[in-house]
């Protein structure tokens, strides 16, 4: 069956690539280090979705100060050296891909080096060469919608029937502010947390999102 539909906004970690627990156990660990201990059920809840600077707010919260100067550049070191190690697409993405018509683009909190980087070393760059957008391209990244227009003005699409693929609350709720249909890819969040954000439907697997897309 071929899957129609008239845009598809994909979010990248957790939706497209599998990163989400590998870039979160890194993250775990290097809290621990400096004396932050939290499980990796709370760290991902506490960062999940959220772009760099509002990571590494959060980070200065939990440390009731400023991180040492090179954390960043750490976290990006032995971040990519995870997925290097590790890093696949998610399962099923690609025959979903397959299936998809036009048009479809990824919309990522990440920047720009990150997401070329993740889609490259999964294979995926290819399949949206032209169409990436990051939150380097906005002032405000998601949770405001200013990512998603930005995606649809520049494929010439407007928001209205366009559907998003989101895994976070920051990302549902950047869909919905931007009158956008969002569907909660619940791999990693709970399901109540996608719904509470306001998800129009939820998904488990490619899958479930492939029979849900074939039906309208």
């Amino acid at each position: 069956m071929t899957v129609l539909i008239e845009l598809l906004i994909f979010d990248c970690d957790g939706v497209l690539v599998d990163s989400e627990r590998l870039s979160h156990g890194v993250l775990q660990q290097m809290l621990a280090e400096l004396g932050v201990t939290l499980s990796f059920d709370a760290t991902v809840e506490r960062f999940i979705g959220s772009s760099l600077p509002v990571c590494m707010a959060r980070v200065s919260e939990l440390l009731g100060g400023t991180p040492p100067e090179d954390f960043v550049e750490r976290f990006g070191q032995r971040t990519r050296a995870a997925f290097e190690a590790g890093l696949v697409a998610v399962r099923g993405v690609e025959p979903l891909l397959d299936l998809l018509l036009t048009p479809f683009c990824v919309a990522s909190n990440g920047n720009r080096k990150k997401v070329e980087f993740t889609l490259g070393h999964t294979g995926l760059l290819p399949r949206f060469a032209g169409r990436i957008f990051t939150a380097d391209d906005v002032v405000h990244p998601k949770p405001a919608p200013d990512l998603f227009l930005h995606a649809a003005r520049s494929l010439g699409e407007t928001p209205q029937r366009r559907t998003v693929v989101e895994d976070t609350p920051t990302g549902i709720a950047a869909a919905k502010a931007a009158g956008m249909r969002a569907i909660g890819f619940a791999a990693m969040t709970p399901r109540p947390c996608l719904a509470a954000a306001g998800a129009d439907a939820l998904v488990d697997s490619m899958d479930e999102l492939q029979a849900l897309l074939a039906a309208g």
